[in-house]
């Protein structure tokens, strides 16, 4: 019977992942990039570990801190900006340095390579505090899953690092055994999870470019701007569209992403997402009075799943769609 080692059955799993997603043409370069690279570091790490192939050893460190600066770039580019070459280049540094202690100081991988994965973990995380779950190229009818997606991602790549303790306190212990058992199942949990992760449909965005920062403080333009987003979404009834997003809204009105989320949550006290999904359910409650079903009602207001349609009907009118129906019936 063939038994095949936890990372060669990754790397297979996110090499079938990689060839559906191209020849469907559905995900960015950067997301692909990083499922690649997740799927290549595995399989080497395969190689040497269960099929003795002790000449990828000074690879397996440069390849492995290829993974977060590609997590990092397809974070940014699903979610915030394009692709800008001077600005992210300087990320190739991170594998170019693990070459560098690879010919000239290879005791220092064991602390460089764990730092470049928690270095970037963080800062995925931070990003994601900052900017207070408003990804301005994410769905917004997915509500806050985009960030729960990347910040799932951002843990990953954290807790990735904690292989490398774990082999340090097994050698300190005695247990020579254990560090190729940790590196393989710890490495091969965090890949799956980076890889399989950034294939969600939720956790890719659409292009455009970046807006400039703007002020936090409110002011009447906040207040007009929100008013005139109110009129957009009367006249066209864009949140109809479970595609929508924070960008495709600031183009249409010709301001920044930034300024249009902020005048939002100073106005309304609400983020983005809540602010369209305010409106769907208001759609929704009126197609239920009309006499459509439930499900009906979830499609027809740019809902695609059930779950968040529900879960948003409850916080605006603190009942469920069910219960709806029969109240709004007893109002006619």
């Amino acid at each position: 019977m063939l038994v095949l080692p936890i990372p060669t059955i990754v790397a297979l799993v996110l090499g079938a992942f990689l060839i559906r997603i191209a020849i469907s043409g559905e995900r960015a370069p950067f997301l692909m990039a990083l499922l690649a690279a997740c799927a290549l570091q595995s399989l080497i790490v395969s190689l040497r570990q269960h099929y003795g192939i002790g000449a990828l050893l000074p690879l397996q460190p440069v390849t492995a801190t290829f993974v977060p600066p590609l997590t990092w770039l397809a974070f940014q580019t699903a979610s915030f900006r394009p692709f800008s070459l001077p600005r992210d280049l300087m990320h190739l540094a991170a594998p170019a340095f693990a070459a560098f202690c690879v010919v000239f100081a290879p005791g220092t991988l064991d602390t460089v390579v764990p730092a470049i994965f928690v270095l970037y973990g963080l800062a995925i995380l931070v990003k994601l505090h900052r900017s207070g779950d408003d990804l301005p190229l994410a769905r917004l009818e997915a509500g806050r899953l985009p960030a729960r997606i990347w910040g799932g991602i951002g843990l990953a790549l954290i807790l990735s690092a904690l292989s490398d303790a774990l082999i340090a306190l097994a050698i300190m212990t005695g247990q020579t055994g254990l560090p190729p058992v940790i590196v393989s199942v710890f490495s091969s949990a965090a890949l799956l999870a980076i890889g399989l992760l950034s294939i969600s449909p939720n956790a890719m965005g659409e292009t455009e470019a970046e807006s400039p920062p703007q002020s936090p403080h409110p002011s009447e333009e906040d207040a007009h701007l929100v008013q005139r987003l109110d009129a957009l979404l009367q006249t066209d009834t864009l949140y109809l569209d479970p595609a929508l997003t924070l960008a495709r809204l600031a183009r249409r009105l010709h301001v920044p992403a930034k300024q249009l989320s902020s005048a939002i949550n100073l106005v309304s006290g609400e983020n983005v997402s809540r602010y369209i999904n305010r409106h769907r359910i208001h759609h929704a409650c009126r197609a239920l009075e009309d006499g459509a079903n439930v499900t009906e009602a979830m499609l027809s207001s740019g809902f695609n799943t059930k779950s968040n349609f529900n879960r948003e009907f409850r916080r605006i009118t603190g009942t469920t769609p069910r219960e709806w129906r029969p109240e709004a019936g007893n109002q006619r």
